[in-house]
């Protein structure tokens, strides 16, 4: 059985930062992803970035993917793609169903350190009607437009107003479709405001303190979407119903930590509500309560592109440390900088809360050590 000294699943930008970091150390590294092309949730977005220099401010969410690619491509990192990691052993094997072609096999691939970089998963709302052909999470429709050209439908209605329903809905304008409006349980508009000011001005209503009764569909499609207004307890209000047209009804609701490959490594998992709800225990070098093993972006608590990119550094970072690719004193110095930018990632009203967060789950880490009760515990608990 071939060994590598890393291996990463998840080809999204946490997975393509990790492979940069380890590799450009000189490290032997595979990245298996399940997608025919790697890149994740970058080659989704169409939309520039905003912030910092160092964060690709100006630059779309493809480009910045095509660079990623580019760079590990350079770098000699071996990549399988429409490869699944469908289980989980000790002393770090993984079992990968690969796809080459036709052909269809598992191999066994063993590795010194593993990175776990799987992402999230969409939430949905369970509703009379939910499981209609048309009824789709925004991500899906997000995928159809911006990577298979394919419009979802004409008419549509998006429930979320957080940053994905948002964007989503004006891409999905961008596409040629009538977003019919937003709708938002809450009574206010939870994305940036960058964001909403453009759905604004393009005429989009937004539908406050409403939320989906029920869906109707004819031979088998989704024809028309039932709203009712909810109360200060979220009951629906009876007489407020409003019906509409709709070919398409997407649903931003949130998203989960997609966390189930390491459930199977036997990590500890922790619940931090404002990180989307059940992650794995990490310290502050992304390392779980399994020696070796790392977490990165999404699934080590739900936050942005650009996080999840550095987040995946920082991880390769510790990883080429470990492996004793680097010395502790550069790689001190990289994870520092690192750090830095994380910080910057998470200010501000939207980002204070998950910074907090993350701090809490690394000092409960250190709580642990210190307390002698070490959380790198070998095999399931």
């Amino acid at each position: 059985m071939r060994e590598w000294e890393a291996v990463i699943i998840g080809g999204g930008p946490a997975g393509l930062g990790a492979a940069i970091e380890i590799a450009s150390a000189g490290g032997r590294v595979l990245l298996v992803d399940e997608n025919d092309t790697a890149g994740g949730q970058l080659f989704k977005q169409i939309h520039k970035f905003f912030g910092s220099r160092a964060h690709s401010a100006g630059t779309r969410g493809f480009v910045i993917g095509q660079q990623l690619l580019s760079e590990i491509k350079r770098l000699g990192v071996e990549v399988w793609l429409s490869s699944a990691a469908v289980g989980f052993f000790s002393e770090k094997t993984l079992m990968v169903r690969r796809e080459i072609g036709e052909e269809k096999f598992v191999v066994n691939v063993n590795a010194k350190t593993i990175l776990f970089a799987t992402g999230a998963s969409e939430n949905t709302i369970c509703f009379p009607g939910w499981t209609l052909p048309g009824v789709m999470g925004a991500g899906a429709a997000q995928t159809m437009i911006n990577v298979h050209r394919v419009l979802p439908g004409k008419r549509i209605l998006m429930v979320g107003s957080g940053n994905v329903g948002l964007i989503v809905s004006y891409q999905l304008m961008q596409a040629g479709a009538d977003v019919l409006g937003i709708v938002e349980a809450a009574n206010t508009i939870s994305g940036y405001g960058v964001h909403a000011g453009k759905i604004r001005r393009a005429g989009v209503d937004f539908i406050l303190g409403h939320s989906v009764l029920k869906a109707h569909g004819e031979n088998n499609r989704l024809k028309t979407v039932i709203l009712a207004k909810l109360d200060k307890d979220w009951n629906f209000i009876p007489g407020s119903e409003k019906e509409y047209e709709v070919d398409v009804l997407c649903l931003a609701v949130g998203l989960r930590p997609l966390a189930e490959l390491v459930c199977m490594s036997g990590a500890q998992h922790i619940f931090v509500p404002e990180m989307s709800g059940w992650m794995p225990l990490h310290d502050e070098n992304m390392m779980t309560s399994i020696p070796g093993v790392y977490v990165a972006g999404d699934v080590s608590g739900v936050e942005e592109a650009n996080t999840a990119l550095d987040e995946g550094r920082l991880a390769g970072v510790a990883i080429a440390e470990q492996l004793g690719l680097i010395d502790s004193g550069k790689a001190a110095i990289m994870k520092n900088d690192l750090l830095m930018r994380l910080r910057s990632l998470r200010m501000g009203p939207f980002g204070f809360k998950r910074a907090d967060a993350k701090n809490r789950v690394i000092e409960y880490c250190k709580s642990i050590r210190d307390d002698h009760e070490s959380i790198y515990i070998k095999g399931r608990k």
